[in-house]
C-alpha cells in the first residue's frame, strides 16, 4: 500500500526542510509505503533548490517545477495527476496541516470504509476578526446557493482513496475550486477537527484581496444563483420604472404638477446605472470563465522534474 503526499509550494524555502523532517518522522511509524509529490509553483526563492536536495537524499521525493506561477489550484491538480498512491493526501508546506493527524486519517479511511477523511479547524483563533467574519459569511453563502457541500473551517488537507482522486482528475475544468470539487463529488467523507496552528516559517501568500478573489471564483464556479439574481433584479426594476412612468403621467394630467427636481432625477439615474453596472459585472465574471474554458489552455506547464514519464503539459 502506497500513500502519496501532494505538497504545493510557493516561496517556501524556509518551511520545506522542517515540513519534510516532521512528516517523515510520522510516516516512518505508519504501516505503509510513501512518496512525496512536491509541486514548485513558480517560486522566486530557493524552493526548487531545496526540493532538489531533498530528492537527492530521499528516493521517495518527487518534485514537479512549473515554468511560472500557475496558482495553488493548478499545483494541486498537477500533484493529483502524478500521484501513484492507493491513498493520496494534499498538505500545505507551512505545517498548518499537522502531519501528526496522518495516522488517524489512514486508520479512519481503512476501518470505516469511507472514501476520504478531511480536516477542519475548530476555530479561527489567530486570524484577524474581519477576515474571520468574511470567511464564515462565505461558507454560509456558498452552501445556500450551490450544490457543493463545503464545511466551515475546512482545509484542503484530506486523505482520499484512489477512486476519488481519479474522479477529481477527470474533472479537468480550467477554473478550479478544489473545496467545491471535493464537496460536489459526493463521496463519503468523515471529518477530523483540530485547533488552528500557526505557520512554522515564512509568510502567508494569501492576502485579503486574494482570498476575496478566491471566494468569488468559488461562487461563480459552483452556482448560477448570481445570474438568477441579476435576472430578477432586471424584472423588478422594469416593473418599478413602468409604474413610476404611469404615476408621473397621471400626476401631470390630474393635478397639473410639472415634474420638478433634477437632483432627485440624477440620484435615480445614478442608482439604476450602478445596479446595471453591478449586474453586468456579475455576467462578465461568467463570460470570462467561459472564455478561459473555451481557450482550452493547459492547467500547468512543468519545466523541470526528477521523475520519468511525467506529462509536462496538462
Amino acid at each position: 500500500m502506497l500513500l502519496s503526499i501532494v505538497v504545493p509550494a510557493y516561496n517556501e524555502q524556509e518551511a520545506l526542510p522542517i515540513f519534510y523532517r516532521e512528516t517523515v518522522k510520522v510516516l516512518k511509524g505508519m504501516e505503509c509505503g510513501y512518496e512525496f509529490v512536491f509541486v514548485n509553483d513558480g517560486s522566486k526563492d530557493e524552493t526548487l533548490s531545496v526540493l532538489k536536495e531533498l530528492s537527492e537524499k530521499d528516493e521517495n521525493v518527487t518534485y514537479l517545477s512549473f515554468s511560472r506561477n500557475f496558482g495553488k489550484e493548478a499545483a494541486m491538480y498537477a500533484g493529483f495527476c502524478n500521484a501513484k498512491g492507493d491513498f493520496v493526501t494534499v498538505m500545505d508546506a507551512d505545517l498548518q496541516d499537522p502531519p501528526a493527524l496522518l495516522p488517524e486519517m489512514l486508520k479512519k479511511i481503512r476501518e470505516n470504509n469511507c472514501d476520504s477523511v478531511a480536516v477542519r479547524r475548530e476555530n479561527r483563533k489567530g486570524e484577524p476578526p474581519v477576515r474571520s467574519f468574511f470567511a464564515k459569511l462565505f461558507y454560509k453563502l456558498i452552501n445556500k446557493i450551490s450544490d457543493a457541500d463545503i464545511v466551515d473551517g475546512a482545509r484542503d488537507f484530506r486523505m482520499m482513496k484512489r477512486e476519488m482522486i481519479d474522479a477529481i482528475v477527470e474533472m479537468s475544468e480550467y477554473n478550479r475550486f478544489s473545496k467545491g470539487i471535493f464537496g460536489w463529488l459526493g463521496f463519503n467523507t468523515e471529518w477530523i477537527s483540530y485547533r488552528n496552528v500557526e505557520r512554522v516559517a515564512g509568510e502567508t501568500k494569501w492576502s485579503f484581496w486574494k482570498l476575496f478573489k478566491y471566494s468569488v471564483d468559488g461562487i461563480v464556479n459552483f452556482s448560477q444563483v448570481p445570474l438568477t439574481v441579476v435576472s430578477v433584479s432586471g424584472v423588478i426594476m422594469t416593473f418599478v420604472a413602468f409604474f413610476m412612468i404611469i404615476f408621473v403621467i397621471v400626476r401631470r394630467l390630474v393635478f397639473g404638477d410639472p415634474v420638478a427636481g433634477w437632483a432627485s432625477l440624477v440620484c435615480i439615474i445614478t442608482f439604476i446605472g450602478g445596479i446595471q453596472l453591478f449586474c453586468m459585472g456579475i455576467i462578465g465574471q461568467y463570460v470570462a470563465k467561459t472564455y478561459m474554458e473555451a481557450k482550452n489552455r493547459p492547467h500547468y506547464i512543468i519545466a523541470e522534474t526528477n521523475r520519468d514519464g511525467v506529462k509536462k503539459v496538462n
